[in-house]
């Protein structure tokens, strides 16, 4: 069993369906894959901060179904947890959105020892066994540098935007309960990234190759579509997602996905057609 945990309000659509579709299409398994989804309605601070709609869940189910009939889609409403552990901390307006904490309800709930954390902003290139099967017995989690980050605050600064989970160790080590406390009590720069790192006991670097921020090689295994420096035509920093095809044509040069995302137009096409003649 695959296990894989996506976060976020109802607008990750886009991301969770492209980048399951890019780990279906791209792995050669017979393993379901059970993706579990944080979500939560916290609308009194923005008004589309609400949890992903159960019709989008269940077209989506009905997708991963398609390649095998065991693959799972479970909704997690974490609102109680959250306005709990974190409503009116100095980190509610973080630098991304309240979403990003909440992968840190992970040891609160019950979810496997293993477990895959996916930004919904990333494509895998090849199989995802290349990644999720890397053990992690002896560790609490593995993850990559951060591309910008290795170079401008520390050489093994991680991104957390692909952590690979070992939940019982994470447990034994108290790991997210120290980050929950530096949330709720101290403003981090990067929030829950930075809690993450900060709490850290023992963790296992990975190759550049499973959250490559900035290029896609022949080895890639996660290509990241994260916020991005350009050189030219002036110094500017763009934020290109998987799901701007045409950008992602023109800017990066990218035909390699086009399976994937043309499919993801298709079918987002036809949620949105059906999504509309329910609703009339």
């Amino acid at each position: 069993m695959i296990n894989i945990l996506f976060c976020g309000n109802d607008k990750v659509f886009d991301g969770m369906l492209t980048c399951s579709l890019s780990i279906l299409k791209r792995s050669r398994t017979d393993e379901p894959i059970t993706f579990y989804i944080f979500t939560m309605d916290v609308s009194h601070i923005k008004s589309d901060y609400t949890c992903i709609s159960d019709s989008k869940v269940k077209y989506f189910e009905d997708i991963i179904k398609e390649y095998n009939p065991d693959n799972k889609a479970i909704k997690i409403d974490v609102t109680d947890i959250y306005k709990k552990e974190f409503s009116g901390s100095p980190n509610e307006s973080a630098y991304c959105s309240p979403y990003t904490l909440i992968r840190l309800f992970a040891d609160l709930v019950d979810l496997p020892d293993k477990l895959l954390y996916l930004d919904v902003d990333l494509l895998f290139a090849r199989d995802i066994h290349l990644l999720y099967d890397i053990n992690i017995d002896d560790y609490e989690y593995a993850a990559a540098r951060d591309y910008y980050g290795k170079f401008f605050i520390k050489p093994n600064y991680i991104n957390a935007g692909v952590l690979l989970f070992n939940l019982k160790k994470m447990k034994e080590t108290n790991l997210l309960g120290k980050a929950r406390e530096l949330i709720r009590t101290k403003k981090l720069m990067f929030a829950d990234q930075s809690a993450i790192i900060r709490s850290t006991t023992k963790r296992k670097l990975l190759s550049q190759r499973f959250n490559d921020q900035k290029f896609l090689h022949k080895k890639t295994v996660v290509r990241h579509f994260s916020k991005r420096l350009f050189w030219l035509p002036y110094p500017h920093i763009d934020n290109i997602k998987q799901w701007h095809i045409s950008r992602v044509h023109k800017k990066f040069g990218y035909y390699r996905f086009d399976d994937i995302l043309y499919n993801y137009i298709y079918l987002k096409t036809k949620f949105d057609k059906e999504f509309y003649e329910n609703d009339k």
